[in-house]
């Protein structure tokens, strides 16, 4: 026995350290890849990080361990149909985290199995972009709650069948954060977990290639500290510091921290601003090799530490850049489990406003799938802005100037495009380039706020309508389906948004409503907004919870139809008979010629869910109503 088996035998009961060093085995070889690439061959930080997982390990509770073995056994439990999101920020749902445990039979009723609760470790006081400027990772924001809180609320959680899932933030600290204040301090250790400069001879080199994240807001990526005149690293806001991953005892800290909220009850953490990891002139600074290598890592010591613990990548770049998050490379080495669909709901909102679905298809139709065990997270809305990220290749394909449709799609959804129905803002404006992008609620987007000004009774249907069928795709198309806060009952855009100091220049409080509970009481009475749009978001989590076809590791074929307005797609699983999707984006009714059965493998077709309730199949036709969808699969 050598001194590390001894060692595992002496931490762990026979059957677990048997386990542990049985994942060891498994994860050894990509671990050690990983590390050499980035760090160098060094086995004395091998050593440490294999001690940091092992003393995890130890401190793993007996229900944590209990939840890791069935994981272990079924270890693509998160692509289950069964499972569907619901994203909110904690204080804006419930005021705090006792409240939303409260409110977990809100969640059950809707069929939520997978909760993600939006930042809430201790964040700086004042402006903290959202709770993604972190003062301490080992606390909870005390207006929150406490770490006892979270640990209950994950129990809770778990006991009604609810995955809990929680923001990590990898690329940066706030500057109050202790080790910027020791750095600050001029602690030589902590001087080397962040990137200082003397003068802006590095950070002018830099620049030439970094793209601004927040150009109106926070222009460029370097912020000079007052008091000694150096210059900082900060890509996204001033009080945000990145960190220097090229450190390894960064790694060794930020995985403490991964592997201390996988043993509070963590089961999904979300890796936020995983591109920006590593660092090098001449690039845009995202999505380099070592970045990869780096997730590639956390995820080896993950599986050591935490098996059934989930890692989702928050990578909002091209869908090119994309899969290799999922660890699709030209050697599959594995890195996140899953990943944000951002070019999904690009494209939905892309179709809603031109009622034409041919970029749609052009860009879904050759998108590379994801490796298999691991999957998309698809949404409607989220609680940032929405990106107009439309490649060019795409939109030329198309016969689209890229840069004339961008602007288009941010003046349309800011309803300042001739015949608009959104009411949302533009955000983050580039005056260089002429680049912004979208705030707002997804019935806003979608133009309940303009129905309902309107009195239209006909206008407040087709607005719910979009609304509904923007999620049909969502909960079809192939991914954990996430229901933003709040889209359940049509909730709309928050006009008082910039009341709050706190973040009264910061637009994307638009669309973070705090949640009405008046409202929602009344999503049981099917004569209001709140009532229609719960039965519908009902509905669709009922149809895709009962339809294996839909299951996150099947696959996604787009087929091209006649009339344009139409998004089809066939999806295929082998635990069960194919399913075809029609989604209607227009105005006006379509009809698909029924040969799109047949080219769907579908020669007995039966109805699995639609907006009207019915298959409309006549003469040879499939019949959709204006912004409406159809669900139908080959018969058993």
């Amino acid at each position: 026995m050598t001194a590390l088996e001894a060692e595992v035998h002496a931490r762990l009961e026979g059957l677990e350290a048997d386990a542990f060093l049985a994942r060891l085995d498994v994860v050894r070889a990509d671990l050690v890849e990983a590390l050499t690439v980035v760090y160098g061959d060094s086995a004395e930080l091998l050593d440490a990080l294999i001690a940091d997982a092992l003393d995890a390990a130890a401190a793993r509770s007996v229900d944590l361990r209990r939840i890791d073995r069935r994981r272990e056994v079924d270890p693509t439990w998160f692509l289950s149909q069964d499972l569907v999101g619901y994203v909110c920020y904690a204080d804006r749902f419930a005021g705090d985290l006792g409240g939303v445990a409260k409110h977990v039979d809100y969640l059950a009723e809707l069929g939520v199995g997978y909760l993600h609760l939006m930042p809430l470790l201790r964040p700086r006081e004042g402006e903290n972009d959202g709770g993604y400027a972190v003062a301490d990772y080992d606390a909870v924001d005390p207006r929150l709650g406490t770490v006892a809180d979270l640990e209950a609320l994950a129990a809770t959680l778990h006991e009604r069948g609810i995955s809990l899932c929680v923001d990590l933030v990898l690329n940066h600290t706030a500057q109050e954060h202790e080790w910027a204040q020791r750095a600050l301090a001029g602690d030589p250790t902590y001087r080397d977990f962040y990137r200082f400069f003397p003068d802006r001879t590095e950070p002018d080199e830099y620049e030439r290639t970094l793209h601004e994240v927040f150009p109106d807001m926070a222009p460029g990526s370097f912020t000079q500290l007052p008091g000694t005149g150096e210059w900082v690293w900060t890509t996204f806001h001033e009080f945000q510091w990145d960190l220097n991953w090229a450190n390894p005892e960064v790694f060794r800290a930020m995985l403490g921290v991964l592997l201390r909220l996988a043993n509070r009850g963590v089961d999904v953490v979300r890796l936020d601003a995983a591109p920006f990891l590593w660092k090098r002139k001449g690039t845009n600074c995202l999505n380099q090799p070592e970045a990869h290598r780096i997730l590639q890592a956390i995820k080896a010591l993950t599986r050591l530490a935490a098996p059934g613990l989930v890692l989702k990548a928050e990578a909002i770049v091209g869908p090119d850049q994309l899969v290799p998050y999922l660890g699709g490379h030209e050697h599959h080495r594995p890195e996140c489990d899953l990943a944000y669909d951002n070019q999904l709901m690009v494209m939905l909102w892309n179709t809603l406003a031109t009622r034409d679905a041919r970029l749609a298809r052009q860009a879904l139709g050759r998108r590379t799938p994801p490796p298999a065990g691991t999957g998309w997270v698809t949404y409607v809305r989220c609680h940032d802005d929405i990106g107009w990220a439309v490649d060019d290749g795409d939109a030329w394909a198309v016969g689209l100037d890229p840069a004339a449709h961008r602007r288009f799609l941010v003046d349309f959804y800011a309803g300042s495009h001739p015949g608009s129905f959104a009411r949302g803002a533009r955000f983050g404006d580039n005056p260089e380039t002429g680049d912004a992008r979208t705030s707002g609620a997804a019935a806003s987007l979608a133009g309940l706020d303009h129905a309902l000004d309107s009195e239209e009774p006909d206008q407040v249907d087709a607005a719910l309508r979009r609304l509904e069928t923007l999620h049909a795709v969502v909960f079809s198309y192939g991914g954990i389906p996430l229901i933003y806060m709040g889209d359940e009952l049509a909730q709309r855009n928050d006009d008082e948004w910039a009341a709050d100091p706190a973040h009264s220049d910061d637009n994307r409080w638009l669309h973070r409503p705090r949640m009405d509970w008046a409202a929602a009481a009344r999503r049981v009475r099917s004569d209001t907004v709140e009532g229609r749009a719960f039965a519908a978001m009902s509905r669709l989590v009922g149809a895709r919870q009962a339809s294996p076809s839909l299951r996150s590791d099947g696959s996604v074929t787009v087929l091209e139809v006649e009339p344009t307005s139409v998004l089809a797609y066939v999806r295929r699983h082998p635990r069960a008979e194919p399913l075809l999707v029609l989604a209607n984006f227009s105005d006006r009714p379509a009809a698909v010629a029924d040969e799109v059965l047949r080219r769907a493998g579908i020669s007995a077709p039966v109805h699995v869910h639609s907006s009207v309730g019915t298959f409309e199949h006549v003469g040879a036709s499939v019949h959709l109503p204006a912004w409406g969808f159809v669900w139908v699969r080959q018969s058993a």
